[in-house]
């Protein structure tokens, strides 16, 4: 399951590189012959795609290591970290988007250089644009929820993006050719804002993973349910639960009856684990303490 996973996950990865490899070579070479300044933006935001999609490669492999003495747990967090990498290159995505648009509103309104005649092959492979990443998006959105990779699911945001630059590249396009060009650089402009927010959440949810955040009372309930009917078990005292990219390492301590010898005790223990490990989805690792029941007393 861990091996096809990760097959899955640098699939994804690898797809997605070399369609924004296309594209950026098609988006610039026709943007520049085509005198599509939205074109050639566009093909520029594929091309930073590109160098991205390289460095998420390698640390998607990195990811698929198996544990060593340095890394019990593997290498899973390598995901986080990629995901970082996409959220990173994201912002700078709407930064530079809305820099350039900023730089066409002067140039429409000062040097008088924004072309209005972008050729036709420029608005077809602006369109395509759309359609691709579209796919590209529920694809890769589609895998990111099978196999919860943070990784695969930032890039799935990042195709979303690129569908809303496409669009109001194709949109600057048509309108250019209607002598319409301020419609470029709004479009432009209101589709950066929409980037940059992207960019942030993608940043904000990986980084709890890598800062160790602990996941909700929705697990908490969930460990509870499984471990409190098991014979034996009093109380259950804490539940601390620790993420290694898309898996769980679960610290649990339990109140059982003074006058259980050890091998008893022991016994529910490994029950304990053994119910977690199979009935929670992810879960890699389960450390069990038990203590008399006496010792779990709330404290006055």
């Amino acid at each position: 399951m861990h091996q096809q996973r990760n097959k899955k996950s640098i699939l994804t990865v690898y797809v997605g590189l070399a369609a924004n490899f296309f594209l950026a070579a098609v988006k610039t070479g026709i943007g520049i012959v085509g005198h599509s300044p939205a074109l050639l933006a566009d093909g520029i935001n594929s091309t930073s795609d590109v160098a991205y999609g390289i460095v998420v490669g390698v640390f998607m492999k990195l990811s698929s290591k198996p544990p060593d003495d340095e890394h019990p747990y593997g290498h899973a967090q390598m995901e986080s970290i990629a995901a970082v990498v996409v959220g990173a290159f994201v912002i700078t995505t709407a930064i530079a988007i809305f820099w350039h648009s900023l730089i066409s509103v002067y140039q429409l309104y000062f040097d008088k250089k924004i072309s209005s005649g972008a050729s036709l092959a420029a608005l077809y492979v602006a369109a395509f644009t759309v359609g691709l990443k579209i796919l590209l998006t529920l694809w890769t959105f589609a895998i990111g929820r099978e196999t919860k990779n943070t990784a695969v699911q930032a890039l799935g945001y990042d195709h979303r993006n690129d569908i809303f630059s496409a669009l109001a590249a194709t949109l600057g396009i048509f309108f250019g050719r209607l002598g319409y060009p301020w419609i470029d650089p709004l479009a432009g402009a209101l589709v950066s804002l929409i980037i940059l927010h992207t960019g942030i959440e993608i940043i904000r949810d990986s980084s709890s993973d890598l800062m160790d955040t602990l996941p909700g009372m929705h697990l908490a309930t969930q460990i509870k349910n499984y471990v409190m009917p098991i014979p034996g078990i009093r109380d259950i005292k804490e539940i601390h639960a620790h993420r290694f990219g898309p898996y769980l390492v679960v610290n649990i301590k339990i109140c059982i009856n003074g006058s259980l010898t050890i091998f008893e005790a022991d016994k529910i223990a490994c029950q304990v684990e053994q119910k977690l490990m199979t009935h929670i989805d992810f879960m890699r690792k389960v450390h069990v303490q038990y203590h008399p029941e006496i010792w779990c007393a709330p404290e006055a």
